[in-house]
């Protein structure tokens, strides 16, 4: 779960902050005047803006109206929002203002809870159904959420609904077999409309396959075609799998969360494949890639109900699971980001430095850069290093990142001036992995520098680097 801000103005707020905290694995963010907190800023309404801009749930121990006039500007687009909420310094009330039915009204009821407060949910669907329509649960997509506005006016206008799939979270809505109004659960690829509401079961897995150097649009032409062909929808597809032979084939890049099996995991669903071959077998290891990867993804009560499809050089197979894939089987694509934080200050951290860190699973470097960004972390695991050992910490990152992890090689300034990127390509080079490098920029203290003396570096100059002399 991505911690919460628990933003406040004074002291008097600390003590429910500092309860919060501890049990939503929260942030306390304070004034520069006010102690105990674990991020200071230096203006409530910048540091508000900039937290809402970055899509960082915002708790705040302060009056509604603060909230309201820091962020009323900046609202745009209420599905993309993160939410806010509004709590009294006593713990009495608590507001959800944004993001309802986007995990604000259940943390505002959670926050109730633990403060014996009231959660002044507002929300008509909440109020009168007890959940909303466009907040399925984990494992439901929504096909068609711009018709959720006039769906619901319909419902608590008093019209009944016909209910079509398995949709257990839906049954205490009023249900009719000749209702106007329909809500259908099905992997298969249908329109929705102000009547009817479409939910996908995330319940598919697509095993893909293809030869080195393949056209990425060969792979993505014919999974799409094989969807067409079969009537799925692709909001029900939970995840797509392969071999890890093919986890840095560039073809693989264009599908998202890609997991991947190793020959001898693929080998193990051989009972389950319908063309299994034995080319492939002496090839790779295992008789199947698309058929197998699909299976083994999917778990071991699916049905495999796309075959083996192929193209020229590519192949891709369909399996469906009995419910949701909540479970991601496999193993993810191993990213390492050598990410520059800038010279120290979070002011000068970019918000792609920012939001690489958010995202990576662990992060490795200096105990001192690590404690500079210690403001960010989540639930990030942590590999501390002392000066002097680069080589060590590029070696942990890279294995980290051969494991499915998603890492993050936390440097000073940039990561390519005098930084950790050139040795990270160095030792792949060395010992070729099929992890993906990314360099995240960052601004060297060379230049924070200069720009706080003047224009020191304009037109020609030089830098000298004694890094080879950790200096």
């Amino acid at each position: 779960m991505v911690k919460p801000v628990i933003f406040i103005l004074g002291i008097s707020a600390l003590p429910l902050a500092q309860k919060l905290k501890t049990e939503l694995n929260g942030e306390i963010h304070t004034p520069d005047c006010v102690s105990g907190g674990d991020v200071s800023y230096a203006k409530a309404t910048a540091h508000l803006t900039q937290l809402f801009q970055q899509g960082q749930t915002i708790i705040g121990i302060c009056a509604a109206g603060v909230l309201i006039r820091a962020l009323g500007q900046y609202l745009v687009d209420k599905r993309k929002e993160p939410p806010v909420l509004a709590v009294a310094e006593d713990g009495s009330s608590v507001i959800p203002l944004l993001g309802g039915h986007h995990g604000a009204n259940a943390l505002a009821q959670q926050i109730a809870n633990l403060t014996a407060g009231h959660a002044a949910i507002t929300t008509a669907s909440e109020v009168h159904f007890g959940f909303s329509l466009d907040e399925p649960p984990e494992g439901y997509v929504l096909r068609n959420p711009d018709d959720m506005k006039p769906f619901t006016a319909a419902l608590l206008a008093g019209e009944s609904v016909k209910i079509t799939g398995q949709a257990p979270w839906l049954q205490s809505l009023p249900q009719s077999g000749d209702a106007k109004l329909s809500i259908v659960v099905t992997e298969n690829d249908i329109e929705g409309s102000a009547t009817q509401l479409v939910f996908h079961p995330q319940t598919l897995a697509v095993g893909i396959g293809c030869e080195r150097g393949i056209d990425p649009y060969e792979l993505v032409e014919l999974t799409v075609e094989a969807l067409i062909a079969h009537n799925l929808a692709p909001h029900a597809i939970a995840c797509y799998a392969s071999i890890d032979l093919k986890e840095d084939e560039a073809a693989f890049f264009g599908f998202p969360d890609t997991r991947f099996f190793t020959a001898e995991e693929l080998k193990a669903e051989t009972a389950r494949l319908k063309n299994p071959s034995d080319y492939v077998l002496k090839e790779v290891g295992t008789p199947g890639v698309a058929e197998a990867a699909a299976l083994a993804a999917a778990g071991p009560e699916a049905e495999l109900i796309v075959p083996k499809t192929k193209s020229k050089r590519a192949t891709c197979a369909i399996a469906r699971a009995p419910t949701p894939i909540l479970e991601m089987r496999g193993r993810r694509h191993g990213i390492l980001a050598v990410v520059g934080i800038g010279p120290g200050s979070d002011y000068f951290r970019s918000r792609y430095c920012t939001d690489v860190l958010k995202a990576s699973t662990d992060w490795v470097g200096y105990g001192l850069y690590l404690d500079l960004v210690a403001d960010i972390k989540q639930d990030q695991i942590e590999y501390r290093f002392p000066l002097g050992g680069e080589e060590d910490r590029v070696r942990h990152a890279i294995e980290l990142a051969k494991q499915g992890k998603q890492v993050a090689l936390v440097c000073s300034g940039d990561a390519g001036i005098y930084a950790m990127a050139a040795l990270v390509y160095e030792i792949i080079d060395l010992e070729p992995s099929r992890i993906t490098v990314d360099v995240i920029p960052g601004i060297s203290a060379f230049q924070a520098a200069a720009a706080k003396a003047g224009a020191m570096i304009g037109h020609d100059f030089c830098c000298i680097s004694l890094s080879d002399l950790l200096t």
